[in-house]
């Protein structure tokens, strides 16, 4: 049975209408003041509060996998993990990002930490690294360099899986990306097994996520 939804956080009031976006000085989403901003004013369109049906069944099923979670915002899945006694780090490079999932994760806030995600060695292997709202959120230019940085992390029969935003968008973050571009950036490196829909998307996602599992290729 899935927790009981965290109670909601002022700054939730403006999660359900991320077309009413705030003005903010921080215009770069490859930087991390980019998200501090959006931390610090509570404009978190992306940030589920909870974790969604499919993650869990995942997760039950690979009981025994040790997770990496990158951009891992509040950190909502990190604390479902950790409080199962599951191996697992979760990191960011934005300062407020890590504060928030810190606070969010109360006892075990220790497996979060502050870090690029392009030089950071987690201190296990990942048999899984978790994709939510990750890829969409960096700059179409650092997509081939996710790829890569994936396949490093993970070994062989290793999986990369999680929700993907799919379907181009003109802007963005989130950027969505077109399948076949997806499918193009992965598969040097990964063998897609498993293609889900999603059901209780975020208005920001509703209709554009895939849960997909992909397996790293010897």
């Amino acid at each position: 049975m899935s927790d009981p939804t965290p109670p909601a956080r002022p700054d939730q009031t403006q999660n359900s209408t991320p077309n009413s976006a705030p003005e903010f000085e921080s215009r770069d989403p490859a930087a991390p003041a980019f998200w501090d901003e959006r931390f610090e004013r509570g404009f978190t369109p992306w940030d589920q509060a909870g974790v969604l049906p499919a993650f869990e069944a995942f997760a039950t099923a690979h009981p025994d996998a040790a997770v990496l979670i990158p951009g891992c915002g509040n950190g909502w899945e990190a604390r479902w993990l950790a409080e199962r006694g599951r191996t697992v780090r979760a990191i960011d490079f934005a300062p407020q990002a890590v504060a928030h999932a810190r606070a969010a994760l109360g006892e075990h806030a220790d497996v979060v930490e502050q870090a690029d995600f392009y030089t950071y060695a987690p201190p296990f292997t990942p048999a899984w690294i978790f994709e939510r709202a990750f890829l969409c959120a960096l700059p179409k230019a650092q997509r081939a360099d996710y790829a890569r940085r994936m396949a490093e992390l993970l070994a062989p029969g290793a999986l990369l899986a999680g929700y993907f935003f799919i379907g181009e968008t003109p802007k963005g973050p989130p950027f969505g990306i077109a399948r076949a571009e997806l499918d193009a950036l992965l598969t040097p490196y990964f063998t897609l097994i498993d293609d889900q829909a999603v059901q209780g998307s975020l208005p920001v996602f509703e209709g554009r996520e895939r849960w997909l599992t992909w397996r790293r290729n010897s």
